[in-house]
């Protein structure tokens, strides 16, 4: 397990949109728009819905999550961070880490999920291994 670095862990704390690849069955990528945040050390990402990235993730848990800065270096390039782990999924939970990463990605006023009884979705909590990109989190 690796540990991200206060850089790293302020980017994904001020709500930048995370990009979730992983592998299709047949081996191609697929890439997802997530809310992440976190858990401990642990990135998690909460879905409603029975998606192609949790049928994924549950048969293959190999993931890689990219987020891009709002910062450039003194290169000129936006600063990036990529983090590959190893993904676990729970059933049930989603509704409650919705709500919780709204209030970061939304707004702290916003309800969500914006129906009266989500259904229960699951919890992906994803095992950090690898810290790379462009930007402060990279040694």
């Amino acid at each position: 397990m690796v540990a991200l670095s206060a850089a790293a862990r302020a980017l994904i704390e001020r709500g930048a949109l995370a990009h979730l690849s992983c592998v299709n069955p047949d081996g191609s990528p697929h890439v997802s728009c997530v809310w992440i945040g976190f858990d401990g050390d642990d990135l998690v990402f909460g879905s409603l819905g029975p998606w192609q990235k949790l049928r994924n993730l549950e048969r293959d848990p190999r993931v890689v999550v990219s987020l891009e800065s709002d910062t450039a270096n003194e290169m000129g390039m936006t600063e990036y961070l990529v983090v590959q782990g190893t993904a676990t999924v729970t059933h049930g939970g989603a509704p409650e880490l919705l709500q919780r990463l709204a209030h970061v990605y939304l707004g702290p006023e916003v309800v969500f999920p914006p129906m009266a009884d989500p259904p229960p979705g699951s919890v992906v909590r994803i095992a950090i291994e690898k810290v790379t990109g462009v930007g402060p989190w990279v040694d």
